[in-house]
């Protein structure tokens, strides 16, 4: 098993760096795993034609060698280039796909009902459509790639755990966003939960020596020695 960043994301307002309004493009970090014969891409934020490219310069890949794609929750940036990869499996953390879906229908059904803004409801329907297309995730995604529950920010918010010989990794999702909120235990702001949020970040410091935020760089963790 061996994993690397394909692209780092970013916050469109970051409030530890003092802002208060979006000054760019919010995307999260983007992050490849390989587990034998599975190719799996975590969080395809990108653009398409972006995502392509990066994962030629990243990894000499081309869309149609990923096996699976992995979305740590359904937010909107996160799934930005998920039909890239029409031929893999998309998967998701169940509790994610079960509260997203129930919120889902409800507001398509009632919007449908009140003969609603067009553009609204085919935008519901394209993220009904998405969300149809992926599976619940079980306990274990890849050999040496387990999920690693953070929920919290949202409901269902799932990372996955990697298992390395020498080391252990946590792709966190937005469970840590980036590096400033790891160092001050802070969740991303809006949080359906906020407690849950930092449980769930204490629980990855707890086991990780390595963190993937969702969208910083790769960062040791700063509670273990280095090794």
């Amino acid at each position: 098993m061996d994993y690397r960043i394909i692209s780092i994301g970013a916050l469109a307002c970051h409030p530890l760096w003092g802002e208060r309004a979006p000054v760019r493009t919010g995307h999260a970090t983007t992050t490849l795993i390989r587990s034998k014969d599975r190719v799996i891409v975590v969080d395809p934020s990108l653009p398409e034609l972006a995502l392509e490219a990066r994962l030629l310069e990243r990894a000499n890949l081309r869309p149609g060698e990923v096996t699976d794609v992995f979305l740590t929750s359904f937010r909107p940036d996160v799934r930005r280039g998920v039909a890239l990869f029409e031929s893999a499996s998309w998967w998701i953390g169940e509790a994610e796909r079960e509260a997203v879906g129930a919120v889902l229908a409800t507001r398509l059904k009632e919007e449908a009902q009140a003969q609603g803004d067009e553009e609204l409801i085919e935008a519901l329907s394209r993220d009904v459509a998405i969300l149809r297309r992926t599976r619940a995730a079980g306990d274990r995604l890849a050999d040496q790639v387990d999920l690693f529950p953070m929920p919290g920010v949202t409901p269902g918010l799932c990372g996955l755990l990697l298992e390395h010989p020498r080391y252990t990794v946590v792709v966190c999702g937005d469970g840590i966003p980036t590096v400033e909120h790891l160092e001050r235990g802070m969740a991303l702001s809006p949080a359906v939960d906020v407690d849950r949020a930092r449980s769930s970040m204490a629980e990855a410091v707890e086991v990780a020596d390595l963190l993937v935020p969702g969208r910083d760089n790769v960062v040791v963790n700063p509670t273990k020695r280095p090794f």
